[in-house]
């Protein structure tokens, strides 16, 4: 079994700075991509960006390209979203996925299905506001 958590949520003024964490036990996730989601309320769970399993290649929503950077450490079983430039439009619950397989991307248009994706954290919130 496999456990997914996330942190590093929170409140933050538009422009500022998260980086979100998600680390992982139970199991190796070496050969898993790793996918963020962000679901806001009253809307569909939107995919944000991924990493492939050894981290060379990484993929981002057109929303948050040159804002956000995804990296993993997989010594340390953990992957990270660092999101700058704040928008209050980036306001939701940020979760982390483990897939296996060709799921990162997921198309030339979509960055990660929720779908192709084995296991999940609980999410943490983030806020952006003044």
């Amino acid at each position: 079994q496999v456990h997914l958590a996330e942190s590093g949520g929170g409140l933050v003024q538009p422009g500022g700075s998260l980086r979100l964490s998600c680390e992982a036990s139970g199991k190796s996730l070496n050969y898993y991509a790793i996918g963020w989601f962000r679901q806001a309320p009253g809307k569909e769970r939107e995919g944000v960006s991924c990493i492939t399993p050894n981290g060379d290649s990484t993929y981002y929503t057109d929303s948050v390209r040159g804002r956000f950077t995804i990296s993993r450490d997989n010594a340390k079983s953990t992957t990270f979203l660092q999101m700058n430039s704040l928008k209050p439009e980036d306001t939701a619950v940020y979760y982390c996925a483990a897939g296996l397989g060709p799921v990162c991307p997921y198309s030339d248009d979509v960055v990660a299905s929720s779908n192709n994706y084995d296991y999940w954290g609980q999410g943490t919130q983030v806020t952006v506001s003044s």
